[in-house]
């Protein structure tokens, strides 16, 4: 049974893998945080290169089961746990709705935002995966503005990986803080499982750079 099952989360504080943690929490669900202290490289590691060789966060074991890369983790586990609500069934019409957002984030969301942080000279609209950055935040913002979630009325875990990614992405100003990403953000910022990973993110960062500075200084 997959209650069973031990999850392994491999974690590093206010990192993409802050998203998994969340939905892990909204999954209700217990699971154990192998943390690396990535200001101290330790996701460099050969120990942690054996889990993923990309030396990325997060990464979660199920049982005998292991899922890098975040899209797939958020598929994944939320699938695995379907008495939580998070994903709509395969037979479910929002499924394709919620497979879409779920892509897009990696495959468009997060390359447009790159190139344009880079400085980049764009492709054309068939060279590059997300036609223009423009066309994709602007059609992120219409369907927030209907919302209040990505599939109107319904919550997933698609808008836990869209919330933890527009608010760093607007704190940066990588992304402009429209009133429709300000709302949505408030949202899911205001979740219990959102607020509880972030003050607990925040204490666990500040000891990783302290132990990062004493590593430094020895």
């Amino acid at each position: 049974m997959t209650r069973n099952q031990s999850i392994t989360l491999y974690y590093s504080p206010q990192t993409r893998a802050t998203g998994a943690r969340i939905l892990l929490e909204e999954l209700g669900v217990p699971y154990h945080l192998h943390v690396l202290n990535m200001k101290a490289g330790e996701q460099r590691q050969p120990a942690y290169l054996a889990i993923n060789p990309l030396g990325k966060v997060p990464a979660v074991r199920v049982g005998e089961t292991l899922v890098t890369e975040q899209g797939a983790i958020y598929l994944y586990l939320a699938d695995l746990f379907p008495e939580a609500g998070l994903a709509p069934a395969l037979t479910d019409p929002d499924r394709g709705a919620y497979l879409r957002w779920l892509f897009i984030y990696g495959s468009c969301f997060e390359p447009a935002v790159v190139d344009r942080y880079m400085k980049r000279e764009p492709g054309s609209l068939n060279e590059t995966p997300y036609a223009s950055y423009e066309s994709l935040i602007d059609m992120l913002e219409e369907t927030l503005k209907t919302g209040p979630y990505l599939l109107g009325e319904r919550f997933t875990a698609a808008d836990l990986l869209w919330g933890v990614a527009l608010q760093w992405t607007t704190m940066f100003g990588l992304v402009e803080a429209r009133p429709a990403f300000q709302a949505y953000m408030e949202r899911i910022g205001n979740r219990a499982s959102v607020q509880k990973v972030s003050a607990e993110d925040a204490a666990m960062a500040a000891e990783h750079e302290a132990a990062a500075a004493r590593l430094k200084a020895s």
